[in-house]
């Protein structure tokens, strides 16, 4: 298993492993496998430090029963993620996972597309937020590297943001991605500066991870289809090691 904590460039790195599409291949044939606990069980193994679901409104993968299980008989946190929607807040309130985090979600779209417009939706996201909290749950909100983002999250009185890397790993040349690394390392300076635990994920893989893990005010990782695309050709178990070794790499400053 990958070493916790990097000997050079910062504390060290967890990873969550998103295991949604583990539960999208048994919901595309309506049957009871593959299991995402047996999934969250390898991920185990390869050195996750949590589990990671979306519970969508539409219920493509994730099921309220999987997300259960998960808190209930895994021995990792679970940071289910979620919408505004009233019954699904219902359910995290009865259910009190580990975190849950706050991402905007849309029924057409095929992933997340965007962060949470925190300004816009304060009014929505407040007593929510503090219904959470009281109950002991972290609240995170997934959050574009945007300044006043930022500062709204941390008006809210949330733990945690989650910075959206998408536009970073979708980068198709050096100079781009080398401009959205830069957003990024600014808004985890910025959220750390406002007392907020950073974490980030979206859309990275085994090449582009690298660059992110190494900025050190980040303390997690959520990453999802990579590790299990990577997994139909090694295990799930070897795809989780591999991301978490090149993770702990970048951290110790192996990569840029």
């Amino acid at each position: 298993m990958a070493p916790d904590v990097a000997e050079r460039g910062g504390p060290m790195i967890r990873l969550g492993v998103n295991v949604d599409h583990v539960a999208t291949l048994r919901e595309a044939r309506q049957t009871r496998y593959p299991d995402p606990m047996e999934a969250a069980r390898l991920a185990l193994r390869g050195g996750a430090d949590n589990i990671t679901v979306h519970l969508r409104e539409d219920r493509r993968h994730i099921q309220e029963s999987d997300v259960t299980r998960l808190v209930r008989e895994l021995p990792l946190p679970i940071n289910l993620e979620m919408s505004l929607n009233s019954i699904i807040v219902e359910f995290a309130e009865s259910l009190r996972p580990a975190e849950v985090c706050f991402v905007p979600e849309r029924r057409a779209e095929r992933t997340t597309e965007s962060g949470l417009a925190v300004r816009f939706l304060a009014h929505r996201l407040f007593p929510v937020v503090r219904r959470l909290t009281e109950f002991g749950i972290r609240v995170a909100l997934f959050v574009d590297p945007v300044a006043d983002e930022i500062e709204a999250a941390s008006e809210l009185g949330v733990s945690t943001v989650e910075l959206h890397t998408g536009a970073y790993a979708e980068s198709r040349d050096a100079a781009s991605r080398a401009h959205r690394l830069e957003r990024l390392r600014n808004a985890a300076r910025l959220a750390r500066s406002r007392g907020l635990m950073v974490h980030a994920g979206h859309g990275l893989d085994y090449d582009s991870v690298g660059g992110v893990a190494a900025i050190p005010e980040i303390e997690t990782l959520n990453i999802g289809h990579s590790i299990v695309s990577r997994a139909v050709f090694i295990g799930l178990e070897s795809a989780t090691r591999l991301m978490k070794e090149r993770m702990v790499e970048a951290r110790r400053g192996g990569a840029v």
